[in-house]
């Protein structure tokens, strides 16, 4: 059984197209709209979410791009998903602008042969991302709608070596209990809270250094193209229909980011393939698409 938690900002009528096409009976879901997107927007999806079972929505609070608010938003869908629902193995984010490339059986089957791996983008941060340092160097405050640089300096976390990586996971149960109740969490969320952009460091660099778990895998199992985009450095481009190859044929679960208003024939692609044996049944070991997981590390070499 696998926990979603879908952060939403925007395009309800897409991100309504994107539930239907992950939606389950047996999965937990939870879904945050961002507060600044108005009531009428909750409300609609909320209308929208009743029919189905399994399926909460979060508290709206105010997110902003870069704040400790998207973390916050993430600890308390994790920390609410726990209490839905005991059974539940594996915890995926998702945003409203994200789809499925794997159908949900393909996806649990998948989890269940790594049960205990965490899926997570992570590397030393001052050994392979020393550019952004600066992220943690200086206390950071959301205020007035934007992210603030204090230019008060502040002294590291004391035996603790930063990791980072991008917001997307697929993560244990036990990673989510760690991360929402254990005390070691504490001093990594007082860090974090007062940093640039902590939804792509707080989680890498908790795991990394304090969680006594099992395997990690620097994959959070997206299709994902970064493209420069000025003083951000790097965006997801959308995808469009000419990606319908690519995205068909790889071996991640998801994709991000689609517009449905730019162009929403690749979502009709996409919901067409999910009804494919490619999209529902994991290769076996030699066949081709097998090979391409084995070679991103997302099935283990046949004995």
């Amino acid at each position: 059984m696998i926990a979603y938690l879908i952060l939403v900002h925007r395009f309800p009528e897409q991100f309504k197209r994107m539930f239907q096409a992950i939606y389950v009976p047996g999965n937990q879901y939870l879904i945050h709209v961002d507060q600044r997107s108005g009531p009428d927007m909750t409300a609609d999806i909320a209308a929208f979410l009743n029919p189905y079972i399994n399926v909460a929505m979060l508290p709206s609070r105010k997110m902003l791009w870069g704040g400790y608010s998207l973390v916050d938003a993430e600890l308390r869908g994790m920390a609410k998903l726990l209490e839905m629902n005991a059974d539940w193995r594996y915890f995926i984010n998702l945003s409203g602008q994200d789809f499925p490339l794997k159908s949900q059986a393909y996806i649990a089957d998948y989890l269940a042969s790594h049960d205990g791996t965490e899926f997570i983008r992570n590397v030393p941060q001052q050994a392979v991302r020393p550019d952004t340092m600066n992220r943690l160097s200086h206390y950071f405050v959301e205020a007035f709608n934007r992210i603030v640089r204090t230019g008060v300096r502040r002294r590291a976390m004391s035996g603790i070596t930063p990791y980072i990586g991008t917001q997307w996971k697929a993560v244990t149960r036990e990673f989510c209990a760690f991360a929402c109740h254990n005390p070691a969490a504490r001093r990594f969320k007082q860090f974090y809270r007062r940093t640039l952009i902590a939804d792509e460091g707080f989680f890498q660099t908790l795991m990394m250094n304090a969680f006594p778990g099992g395997k990690v895998v620097n994959d959070d199992l997206r299709t994902i193209d970064w493209i420069p985009d000025g003083d951000i450095k790097l965006r997801p481009r959308t995808f469009v229909t000419r990606d319908a190859l690519r995205l068909t044929l790889s071996p991640d679960l998801f994709a991000r980011k689609f517009d449905a208003q730019e162009d929403s024939h690749i979502l009709d692609l996409l919901e067409a393939h999910l009804l494919t044996p490619a999209a529902n049944t994991l290769p076996a070991p030699g066949e081709p698409h097998a090979t391409l997981l084995q070679a991103s590390g997302r099935i283990a070499s046949p004995a």
